[in-house]
């Protein structure tokens, strides 16, 4: 798929597939992929590349040019790509998005990679290899990093790279002067330093080049103009590395002559070493510790942290010239086993040997004992190791000062723990695991391990279980690592077991692990288990923060929110804030976005067994009422913004409780999306708590589990989640009825019948809402009685029954009237348009239309202004005033769109299409036809479907496309059959009169 490609950021951003240049676009585009590429397959988010390419000046439409040029860079790096086949290069990440490139496919990994082998070279004392492969790494682009990039986050990359690229040069020179090539890198030096007068080291490099050539009053004139121009420039002297040179060239210091061993040919080196065989013999050398555990044999995936790791141990090193590696994550994610592979790996850097210590073995003393065993594997005698931490850690340093050693600190606890063990000069580095953060360990560079991906787990467990195994039962074996959360212990744990039991089958293993209370008992072989790995991070968490584990994994949504966790915790929002954030830097908790936290699948499972252990089950209870109760309320305010003027809010058993609050309908219908899953969740926890308390107890947890399924209301309107809200419904339904709740089956009752009529099953819609009706009155109920009023008229009118309609609208106005609920009565009044435009009655029709729009328009409620115009448009179109209707319909578009009510958006363009082919505008009709027929089938509305291929066969046949035309009648046919619609009788008789067969 990669067909050759290569990329360059260190001169313009530009590719090339097979030696081809290719047209990347725009600089906007350019500032894009170089952003992609300068993140070395790690995500982008959409805001981070907006923040980059246009910063504080992003247009009020960046999200979506934005997704045009990721569009455009995709069709660039793979033309060959079919439109339904996913990208392999520029892929989509959760929100953002990642460049995967190939090995050596980026001129800028090519660079660091020539320049860690000239460090590694130059290590090992082979200095002419060394400038060898710098010289190849200064070849590689040319020009200005990054040219044709634009943006803030382009600008910031150009200056680094632009500084990377000075300081391997200055190496460079480091080395050419070490191979006594003075003469020969002389002019390059006075180019230099004339471009960059303030860099100090190139100074340096000039003045010792100059002094070498017999040029030493050059060299001292070139130390005056220096100090010159940093005061003048900066108002600073020389700094002491650059003086101290100055000094040893007046004092014609003799070891800045070039270094014999460089200077002099073959043959002398050899004499040279001859003497040396009579001199005093060498103090004895340390030992050479060789500490690493041995290597997983079977080590699977993770490629690119081992690159990153790997590019780290080569590098230069961090602030101190110490390259330190922080790897974090939870119990059995692999820390030690990926650490002790790449310290393996990078051997061939650290010639001098390996220190290890496994910190949590040491206990509370582990840095002192650590340093301790370092100092006696470093050859250092007991009887003389200092007795201060401070002393011992002096030593340490000073043995491990002009050596190249690997240092791994396995499982610390915390930086304190490790600052003591770590080298102190450059040459050696050091690589930490813990399941703690360590954000505050200087200079390191932090790698939080997540779990494997589904094809790593995957390899994973064939590799432990046998390949071929695995091959015969691939789909059983997805199974059984998603079972584990693709955890790379529970993997290997679950995979030894099926290897140890030869009569057993992978599919064996997926009951076993689907029973969520047995599933960590099902993890567990030999020595190892997940719940005892997961134990051991428990067991560091203070009361509070272990109170906190155990609760919020009570919640049974995908991850919860700060306010709801606040909730759950019975605190305030800061306070559960500290004590999230401390769970997540203990990798006990994930927090995937501000403000949002979750658990790893197995950590919850073993959080709910701790909870069950130690907490009371009134304290269960109450956690998870607080919780139900925070999204009762929050809910309840987001159906209050949604519906204006609506009263069903005030009526909901909220009972004290405090929610979120909202800007505006828009921020509140998106939180009922983006809480969808949670929502559900509670909804059926509820119906289980109800279960488990019996009839006595049932309506304490169903009650408000009900009135939250009134509150989620707005979500219908998006029509993409009909089948959790059938299901949830029927679910609390049926608890309902068992525990004779009567109040709660009014309200669910309601809801189901909304549901059912969305899917177009009129019937047993009709009969939800008569039974709502009629145990609202016999019980005083008044909560949703107006509402379900006018949901029988819609049910009445569909059918044809334009006067029942007319007299359901009429009981549901009184019912209004009678609560001062003039929202309601507008909803009436709208709604009614259309069953006295079917009696023939268009004047009533516009009349009611128009009345209904000016009650909300003086309430101000947006969406049942945007519901009032979608009727009156209706009603106008029929009528024959087509532009009044094309306005109205577009106002209210708008407004669905906006707030994402795919299921109106549907609507309205079905009726534009109408409008327009009554206008024989046939184009506009098609496009607007079209648009309908997406919507239905993305959110599955199989009614909306049948309607929007029926008003598209019209618009094609306006065009003369009878072929077209008659397979769409053909198909919304059949839908309107199937779903039992009465339109199917209409649509048969136009299908017989024109003579097409369904």
């Amino acid at each position: 798929m990669e067909g050759g490609l290569r990329f360059a950021v260190l001169g313009p951003v530009q590719a090339w597939r097979d030696g081809v240049e290719l047209d990347l676009g725009t600089p906007l585009q350019r500032s894009i992929l170089a952003m992609l590429l300068l993140r070395e397959g790690r995500a982008v988010t959409p805001g981070e590349m907006i923040d980059a390419v246009w910063g504080e000046e992003a247009p009020p439409r960046a999200l979506g040019a934005l997704r045009t040029y990721v569009s455009r860079l995709r069709t660039v790096l793979e033309p060959d790509r079919s439109p339904r086949s996913r990208p392999e290069l520029l892929t989509s990440v959760g929100r953002g998005y990642a460049l995967r490139l190939p090995d050596g496919a980026l001129d800028l990994t090519l660079f660091e990679r020539d320049v860690a082998r000239a460090e590694a070279a130059r290590r090992a004392g082979r200095p002419e290899e060394a400038a060898r492969f710098l010289r190849e790494a200064l070849g590689r682009g040319g020009g200005e990093p990054l040219a044709g990039a634009v943006g803030p986050y382009a600008e910031h990359q150009r200056n680094r790279l632009a500084e990377r690229r000075m300081a391997v040069t200055e190496a460079l020179a480091d080395v050419d002067l070490l191979l006594g090539r003075h003469s020969e890198i002389l002019p390059d030096l006075i180019a230099l330093t004339a471009e960059h007068p303030l860099r100090e080291r190139l100074r340096a490099q000039l003045m010792l080049a100059y002094y070498r050539c017999g040029r030493q009053a050059d060299a001292l004139a070139v130390f005056a103009d220096t100090r010159q121009a940093l005061i003048d420039e900066l108002g600073v002297d020389p700094g002491p590395e650059l003086t101290a040179l100055h000094q040893r060239i007046l004092a014609a210091d003799p070891a800045l002559a070039v270094p014999p061993r460089q200077a002099e040919p073959a043959s002398a080196q050899a004499e040279e070493a001859g003497e040396a065989e009579q001199d005093p013999p060498e103090v004895e050398e340390l030992p050479r510790p060789a500490q690493l555990p041995a290597a997983v044999p079977d080590f699977t995936g993770r490629r690119e942290v081992v690159n990153r790791l790997r590019t780290l141990l080569a590098g230069p090193g961090g602030a101190e010239g110490v390259p330190v590696a922080a790897i974090c994550g939870i119990g059995g994610v692999g820390k030690t086993t990926l650490a002790v592979h790449v310290a393996h790996a990078a051997g061939d850097l650290y010639p001098d040997g390996q220190l290890y210590a496994d910190l949590r073995a040491y206990g509370d003393e582990a840095a002192d004992s650590a340093l301790r065993a370092f100092l006696r594997a470093l050859g250092i005698p007991a009887d003389i190791i200092p007795e201060g931490r401070a002393e011992r850690a002096a030593l340490y340093r000073s043995l491990l000062a002009e050596r190249r050693m690997l240092v791994l600190l396995d499982n610390a606890q915390s930086t304190e723990q490790v600052a003591p063990l770590l080298p102190g000069a450059p040459g050696c580095a050091a690589i930490v695991t813990s399941r703690s953060k360590l954000a505050d360990l200087p200079a390191a560079r932090l790698f939080d391990l997540d779990v494997m991906e589904p094809d790593e787990a995957l390899a994973l467990f064939s590799a432990v279980a046998g390949p071929e195994r695995v091959a015969a039962e691939r789909a059983a074996a997805m199974d059984v690592v998603a079972a584990c959360g693709f955890l790379p212990l529970a993997v290997r744990i679950v995979a030894a077991r099926l290897a140890a039991r030869p009569g057993w089958t992978v599919a064996s293993l997926v009951p076993r692990l689907a029973d969520e209370r047995r599933r960590l008992d099902e993890l567990r072989v030999g020595g190892l288990a997940v719940d005892a790995t997961f134990a051991l991070g428990y067991g560091q968490l203070d009361p509070a923060q272990a109170r906190a584990f155990r609760l919020l994994s009570l919640a049974g949504g995908p991850d919860v929110s700060l306010g709801a966790a606040g909730a759950m915790l019975d605190r305030e929002a800061h306070e559960a804030e500290d004590l999230l954030e401390s769970l997540v830097d203990a990798s006990l908790l994930e927090a995937p976005a501000p403000g949002r936290y979750r658990f790893h699948d197995l950590l919850k499972l073993f959080a709910r067994r701790e909870a069950e252990a130690s907490e009371h089950p009134d304290a269960r209870e109450q956690a998870l009422a607080r919780l139900l109760g925070f999204y009762l309320a929050s809910a309840a305010q987001a159906h209050r913004l949604a519906y204006e003027g609506s009263q069903i809010a005030d009526h909901l058993a909220v009972r004290g409780a405090t929610g979120r609050t909202f800007g505006g309908a828009d921020e509140a219908v998106e939180w009922l999306s983006v809480e969808a899953d949670a929502l559900f969740a509670v909804l059926g926890q509820a119906v289980a708590r109800a279960g488990a308390a019996g009839e006595s107890g049932a309506s304490g947890a169903l009650l408000p589990a009900a009135d939250l399924l009134v509150a989620m209301e707005p979500l219908l309107e998006s029509g993409t989640h009909m089948r959790e809200f059938d299901r949830h419904a029927r679910d609390l339904l049926a608890a309902a009825r068992r525990a004779g709740d009567g109040p709660s089956e009014v309200r669910v009752r309601y809801v189901l019948g909304r549901v059912l009529f969305g899917a177009n099953m009129l019937a047993e819609a009709e009969e939800q809402f008569r039974a709502s009706l009629d145990l609202a009155g016999a019980l005083g109920e008044r909560v949703v009685i107006g509402e379900t009023m006018n949901a029988m008229a819609v049910v009445a009118g569909r059918q044809r029954r334009h006067h029942e309609a007319l007299a359901w609208f009429d009981a549901a106005t009184k019912v209004y009237r009678e609560m001062n609920a003039p929202a309601g009565e507008a909803l009436v009044l709208s709604y009614s348009a259309r069953d006295h435009l079917g009696l023939g009655h268009p004047e009533d029709a516009i009349a009611a239309a128009e009345q209904g729009l000016a009650i909300f328009l003086d309430i101000g409620s947006g969406a049942g202004i945007a519901r009032a115009r979608y009727h009156l448009g209706i009603v106008l179109s029929r009528v024959g005033r087509l532009n009044e209707a094309v306005h109205h319909h577009a106002e209210c578009l708008a407004f669905f769109r906006a707030s994402n009510q795919r299921v109106w958006e549907q609507r309205v363009c079905t009726r534009l299409a109408e409008t327009f082919i009554a206008a024989e505008r046939f184009q506009d009709a098609v496009r607007h036809a079209e648009q309908a027929l997406t919507v239905s089938r993305e959110i599955g509305h199989p009614y909306g479907e049948a309607q929007s291929l029926f008003v598209l066969g019209r618009a094609l046949a306006g065009l003369g496309g009878a072929a077209r035309s008659r397979e769409c009648f053909d198909r919304a046919h059949a839908l309107f059959a199937r779903i039992g619609a009465p339109e199917a009788d209409d649509l048969r008789a136009l299908l017989d009169r024109d003579g097409v067969k369904s």
